[in-house]
């Protein structure tokens, strides 16, 4: 457990979620809203808390185990921005039991683009996580998983589930039973990118923040290497990961209202991008 030390300003309750999706942008926008003057850092980024098997969910401790350090008398809010939430079985079930009210942000970015820098970033941190090709085999999921395997290690298969993390919109889907449409903002990375201080704008309003009175500059928090060693996606395997999300995507876009026409998922589908060019594109980040 992550137990913070008393301080003489006291605890907060974590108050706010960044809850999806990861190689999103989660981090760039979670340390803008840090910068907030009534935004308490919090002690980590990703506090993993809801994803945590370890925990004794029939009891848990929030009081214990789920809060930060207040760092100022000012300080309204702290947030846990945390990108597998939003896929982990079972973790916005008890983020609801924990507080019904509380506000989740998620920011998509394309399905195979996202999938394509989670394996980078793995590869770029050690080079013993598996190849591309073990990557799309060991959990080759088509849906999204509604339960941690047994005896399966929590880091592992949190690294590994790679493909289950694509599929938005049953991850939506099961996200709106739980909480009511208007606890959600979501946002989407290419437009985050273009017009960073909009999305910052957007964002603190929905959180009841005033704005910045200057939107600290953007940066990539968190980018991949330039480039790692291993076995790069062919197109046959772009292709076959698109057609899987098919039919998720189409759900996603129902749901979210989200613009995905400039998304290589939805080019490849529609037959408006030869697969070979995005493997081509990739592979350059690949040696």
């Amino acid at each position: 457990m992550n137990v913070s030390e008393p301080t003489p300003l006291g605890e907060m309750a974590y108050n706010y979620a960044v809850v999806g999706v990861q190689k999103g942008g989660t981090s760039t926008l979670a340390v803008t809203l840090n910068q907030h003057r009534l935004v308490c850092q919090p002690p980590d980024k990703e506090r993993h808390y809801f994803d945590d098997e370890t925990v004794d969910w029939s009891a848990p401790d929030y009081a214990r185990d789920y809060s930060a350090p207040r760092r100022a008398p000012i300080h309204r809010l702290v947030g846990d921005a945390t990108p597998t939430y939003l896929y982990w079985p079972h973790a916005l079930e008890r983020m609801r039991a924990y507080n019904p009210d509380m506000p989740l942000v998620a920011v998509f970015r394309d399905p195979l683009e996202r999938l394509f820098s989670h394996w980078v970033m793995l590869r770029s941190r050690n080079l013993a996580w598996p190849d591309w090709p073990d990557f799309l085999t060991e959990w080759p999921h088509t849906s999204l998983p509604d339960a941690v395997p047994d005896g399966v290690r929590t880091m592992r298969w949190r690294h590994m589930t790679g493909l289950a993390r694509g599929f938005y919109g049953e991850q939506l889907q099961r996200g709106f039973e739980l909480f009511p449409r208007q606890q959600w903002l979501l946002l989407e990375l290419r437009a985050m990118l273009g017009d960073f201080e909009q999305t910052v704008h957007r964002t603190t309003a929905f959180l009841g923040l005033p704005r910045f009175e200057r939107v600290p500059p953007l940066r990539n928090w968190h980018a991949g290497a330039e480039q790692i060693p291993g076995t790069a996606p062919t197109a046959d395997d772009l292709a076959r990961v698109a057609e899987t999300y098919a039919k998720d995507l189409a759900l996603f876009e129902e749901l979210s209202g989200i613009d995905t026409s400039a998304w290589s998922t939805r080019l490849i589908l529609d037959g408006d991008l030869d697969p070979a060019e995005l493997a081509a594109r990739f592979a350059r980040k690949v040696r």
